[in-house]
């Protein structure tokens, strides 16, 4: 098999860009942004421990799937902190923040 053109590159890296995979936290987070990693772990973790589907946490959270795919890719620029932490307290109605 021949080594892709030039051309053939380029429309496989504008492809690549399209995917919305899950996003790592940057090795320059902010503590803020390090906070809100954390937290969409957190959804993660919960989902995972209790052998949900998405559309079931969805249901759990009172919200739709793509915000909770939205969490759990940790594309999260459109909710506040605030917002995050209500939605993560209805799964975990205990729930302690604590800053260090």
């Amino acid at each position: 098999m021949p080594f892709p053109n030039k051309k053939e590159i380029n429309q496989s890296l504008k492809k690549l860009n399209k995917l919305e995979g899950t996003l790592a936290l940057k090795s320059d987070a902010t503590p803020l942004e390090k906070f809100r990693f954390e937290l969409c772990q957190k959804f993660i973790i919960f989902k995972k421990n209790n052998g949900l589907n998405q559309k079931e946490l969805a249901e759990m959270l009172g919200t739709d799937e793509p915000k909770v795919s939205k969490i759990l890719h940790h594309r999260i620029d459109e909710f506040s902190t605030d917002r995050l932490i209500d939605l993560y307290s209805r799964l975990d109605p205990d729930l302690k923040l604590k800053v260090s």
